[in-house]
């Protein structure tokens, strides 16, 4: 659970300062992101290494962030999302907890009750653009290629593509090698 800094200078709205808003709001890519990565985390509340890059929307909900987890630009937690330790989230990446309920008398898509949380395992690696949808566990140290789509459970150690996702090989939890089920052996690094 996350406890967000107390805010002692002016706010700008949301309860944040100035000084704060920019450093939520700010990046630039000729310098060390990091600190500011950093500073933006501690103060949604998450600490103890936890990166989290500009643009990330993370929605209230019971969200929790594993130490030296790193939360790409314009990823997208919403809802009750648990993410282990070690954690690579890509850019533009989606977490989606929630989902909308088709109401039949209206002939629309209302309520938001349908959620379920998410839990991304230990040292997992999401790459650019993947979405998980709500319930999914993702397996520890997962590879999940850019643009997949995870719509069921992933075991550990592996590496899933596609849309709707598959597991297309896994990694070695010995030697850390990709061992790709559908390559020659030599291209497995």
């Amino acid at each position: 659970m996350r406890t967000p800094l107390p805010v002692d200078d002016l706010p700008v709205g949301c309860g944040i300062s100035a000084a704060e808003f920019a450093a939520l709001t700010c990046y630039c890519n000729a310098s060390d992101n990091g600190p500011d990565d950093e500073r933006r985390a501690r103060l949604l509340g998450f600490g103890n290494g936890v990166k989290v890059a500009p643009g990330a929307i993370i929605r209230i909900g019971d969200n929790e962030i594993g130490e030296n987890s790193f939360i790409g630009l314009y990823a997208y937690l919403n809802g009750d999302v648990r993410i282990g330790r070690n954690v690579l989230i890509g850019p533009h990446c989606s977490l989606l907890a929630g989902n909308h309920r088709f109401d039949p008398a209206t002939q629309a898509f209302t309520r938001r009750d349908l959620a379920r949380p998410i839990t991304v395992g230990d040292g997992t690696w999401l790459g650019s653009g993947c979405t998980v949808t709500n319930g999914v566990a993702v397996g520890r140290c997962n590879l999940i290629c850019a643009n997949a789509v995870i719509t069921r459970d992933t075991p550990d150690y592996a590496i899933m593509a596609g849309t709707p996702a598959r597991q297309i090989g896994r990694i070695d939890p010995e030697t850390g090698d990709y061992i790709w089920f559908d390559r020659k052996t030599e291209e497995s690094r």
